[in-house]
């Protein structure tokens, strides 16, 4: 059978393309691209000839039978992203678990990420961190998400659009507070590259004064020690809550939210016994 190659590709500075990468697209059989003419434009770049399939959000279901047709058939192909690594916060997750199925060989070929560019330029802790990509644009999705990430530990990672950031950051100063600090990285790799550092409320009022243009990756400290000590009953109910309802056994939602807070396992988990009892 072929092989699907997963081929990272500039997020903005073209000098990012490694020779692998190059290497790589010239000798697949197919390039399967999230967009064919954005894509052709890297390859006409770098003299690459071979041809492209499209694979983006609107026809990924009906394409990746297609593409494994073609890899069982002993083609080799390359998937690439618009910009970056493909299957974050871009396709790819699909066809290569059908690809793991089907016991079809997946080879990466690493390169340029938007979210760890920004991370290890934020200045905040790189230990540990969670990406949450693009947050859900309905309003309780959204919500629910972000008090999600009120106990977050670990440094959160956001992608966001231009014409969203100040709502997404609104949003973020209502849950997290004015004083949560964080990163905003601007058109990374590129000529405008920026990195504005500062607390959620300085944010707003920076980008309410510059209007945000690019694409823009939020790096966002995580929760300090003492907003978790202090965290309410009430709130850790909600907690509590939102850990089950992603599936979590009361167990495990009461062990996690510990470590987060620092509270005792088992006071927790009888809050947990009185939210089963409430319902």
């Amino acid at each position: 059978m072929g092989i699907l190659y997963l081929v990272a590709t500039p997020i903005g500075n073209l000098g990012d393309m490694t020779p692998r990468a190059v290497e790589t697209l010239q000798e697949v059989d197919l390039i399967a691209a999230e967009d064919t003419r954005h894509t052709g434009k890297l390859l006409q770049h770098f003299q690459i000839t071979t041809p492209q399939i499209s694979y983006h959000d609107h026809n990924r279901h009906g394409r990746t039978q297609e593409l494994l047709a073609k890899l069982q058939g002993g083609q080799n192909i390359a998937l690439v992203s618009d910009a970056g690594t493909p299957g974050i916060s871009d396709p790819g997750q699909e066809l290569v678990a059908a690809c793991g199925e089907l016991a079809i060989e997946v080879v990466p070929i690493p390169g340029a990420t938007a979210l760890i560019a920004a991370l290890i330029s934020s200045g905040l802790a790189t230990e540990r961190f969670v990406f949450e990509g693009f947050l859900p644009t309905k309003n309780q999705p959204r919500e629910q998400l972000l008090q999600s990430l009120v106990l977050e530990q670990r440094t959160i990672i956001l992608y966001e659009a231009p014409h969203r950031l100040l709502t997404t950051l609104t949003d973020l100063q209502t849950v997290f507070g004015p004083e949560r600090n964080l990163t905003v990285a601007r058109e990374l790799t590129k000529y405008h590259e920026q990195f504005w550092r500062g607390n959620l409320q300085t944010a707003i009022a920076y980008f309410t004064e510059n209007t945000p243009k690019g694409e823009f990756c939020l790096v966002i400290a995580g929760a300090p020690p003492q907003e978790r000590a202090n965290f309410s009953e009430e709130n850790l109910r909600h907690e509590l809550r939102s850990l089950m309802a992603k599936g979590l056994t009361r167990s495990q939602a009461s062990r996690q939210l510990a470590e987060a807070t620092k509270l005792p396992r088992r006071q927790l988990y009888q809050l947990s016994l009185e939210l089963e009892a409430e319902t």
